[in-house]
């Protein structure tokens, strides 16, 4: 079960319990939210590779003491060379899923770093790069033990995988897949990130990391080139955000469907359901997500190619009208196609009341599946949400950026309360989201107890035939039964199922004391003094 952390000074919480405490060692040594959250970042990476890499992207929303959060997007575009004429040439009539055709969007998560640290520094953050990597380092030459979601991960994806160059290498090591309590080192890794420390965070991008990273990818068969590395770097933003009774909750703006996490919470709120986990609160937050998921599926993309403002959604009128096209007794036929994805949500909170809600992903478990040979860097997927087709809503063109699932969320509430949270899960993070903050804000219950309930997901999983409602067996029999009736295809699973996401949250209360609470469906923690 969930457990509810409490601290006066620092905390942080993550999926696995070392990018916990590296973050936390940071925070207790005079670091702020954002340099600890660099550490935990670098750390998870090396804990949970088949998450997050640093072939991958990131998202981060920062608050400095109670104030209206910063946005930064470290989301990498489509290569020069990837068009569809690329990929037709080369005998494809869809965007390979994995391998080396697969990789070709550039890696933003290291400079969602930089452009971190740019902000911290204005906070006066003090803090060496060679301090905030150490934990990563360390880990990565000396190992880290193999957590069952890594072991099974690596068993269930060999298939598809297990020809990609470096992958079996890495992940399948004798020819077996890395087994759970194994010790698992990737000194290529460690390597990696001892020359981002001593040569900045830029080599990424413009030295000889990035030179050795565009050899390999070329070599494999990328579309990416040097120019395409170079020509990258994060950008600020303006979040997204919505005003509700409680106070204002913010998310990332397009290309992110942050829009539909905000939207969700919108529309519920005007439903009136009056108590949690019920039928009406399962079908409502359901209804809500699919009025949002709606308008997501037609419109978000790079915000570059939208005709529409994203805010015009979230504007009271508009979730009336979207509030009042739910049935209270009958659901609104579905499927849609789902928004596949795997991820980690972290989140920091320090003395000083600074808070990030971030979130980094390399798309599927193990993104393209490339593992550059020099670097040892494993590469995302995230380019396959581009489609080929002309008239879709996420035409691949050069420079593009893709539509991404995962998306931060940070309240600020009336009262002073400061609370990130975030989860992992792909086309489940709104919802999941959606239940954390309802629980909590709405009924009452604390982080853990929020976290910990049972929870659902709508929307396709790997090699399913259908876009059902997969409900944890952990609610009443009554529901189950209520939301048949109201025509829900209902597919109960097993408690605590890694499909509902792997949760996390922090609140700073006016008076300075910190709570937060990590999911049990995961191998973190919330850590703090």
């Amino acid at each position: 079960m969930a457990k509810l952390v409490r601290a006066q000074k620092g905390m942080v919480v993550a999926p696995h319990h070392l990018a916990a405490e590296a973050g936390c060692a940071i925070l207790r040594e005079g670091g702020n939210a954002i340099e600890a959250m660099i550490a935990a970042s670098a750390t998870i990476m090396v804990a949970y590779p088949h998450m997050n890499a640093l072939g991958g992207d990131n998202f981060w929303l920062i608050s400095q003491g109670g104030k209206p959060p910063l946005a930064i997007d470290a989301c990498g575009a489509a290569a020069r060379l990837a068009d569809a004429d690329f990929y037709r040439d080369s005998g494809h009539d869809a965007i390979p899923s994995r391998g080396p055709l697969a990789a070709l969007t550039v890696a933003g998560a290291v400079s969602g770093w930089q452009e971190a640290l740019k902000a911290s520094a204005a906070m006066g953050g003090r803090m060496p790069l060679g301090r905030l990597l150490e934990a990563a380092i360390s880990h990565a030459r000396e190992g880290v033990t193999v957590p069952n979601t890594l072991h099974v991960n690596a068993a269930g994806k060999r298939g598809e995988l297990e020809d990609v160059a470096g992958f079996a290498d890495v992940f399948l090591p004798g020819g077996t897949p890395v087994a759970e309590g194994a010790r698992f080192r990737q000194p290529r890794i460690a390597a990696a990130l001892e020359r981002l420390a001593e040569a900045g965070l830029d080599d990424f991008y413009r030295g000889d990391l990035a030179r050795s990273m565009a050899r390999d990818l070329e070599a494999a068969g990328s579309p990416l080139r040097l120019e395409d590395l170079e020509a990258h770097g994060a950008l600020n933003v303006d979040p997204l955000s919505i005003e509700l009774k409680h106070g204002r909750v913010y998310n990332m703006p397009p290309p992110t469907q942050g829009l539909a996490s905000l939207m969700i919470l919108g529309v519920f709120e005007r439903l009136g359901i009056a108590a949690a986990d019920d039928f009406d609160y399962v079908h409502g937050l359901v209804e809500s997500a699919k009025q949002a998921f709606l308008v997501r599926d037609a419109h978000v993309t790079d915000p570059a190619y939208m005709d529409v403002d994203p805010a015009g959604y979230l504007t009271a009128a508009a979730l009336d009208k979207r509030a009042a096209a739910i049935d209270p007794e009958t659901a609104l036929p579905w499927p849609r196609e789902a928004k596949p994805g795997d991820t980690v949500w972290l989140g920091a909170i320090d003395g000083e009341g600074n808070a990030v809600s971030f979130i980094q992903s390399i798309y599927w478990e193990f993104g393209s599946g490339l593992v550059l040979p020099e670097s040892g860097v494993l590469w995302q997927n995230r380019g396959t949400s581009f489609a080929l087709d002309q008239e879709s809503v996420n035409t691949l063109k050069p420079g593009r950026r893709p539509f991404h699932t995962i998306q931060p969320a940070l309240a600020l509430f009336t009262d002073g309360r400061v609370m990130p949270y975030g989860t992992m899960g792909g086309e489940g993070q709104p919802q999941t989201q959606s239940v954390l903050y309802t629980r909590y804000a709405h009924f009452g219950q604390d982080l853990a107890r929020a976290i910990d309930g049972p929870r659902w997901l709508l929307g396709r999983t790997w090699g399913a035939e259908a876009t059902n409602l997969r409900i944890e067996n952990r609610f009443g029999e009554s529901v189950y039964e209520a939301l048949r009736a109201a025509g829900h295809d209902v597919e109960v699973i097993g408690a605590y199922d890694d499909v509902t996401g792997h949760a996390g949250a922090l609140v700073r209360h006016p008076d300075g004391s910190i709570e937060g609470a990590s999911d049990p469906r995961c191998d973190g923690a919330a850590t703090g003094f």
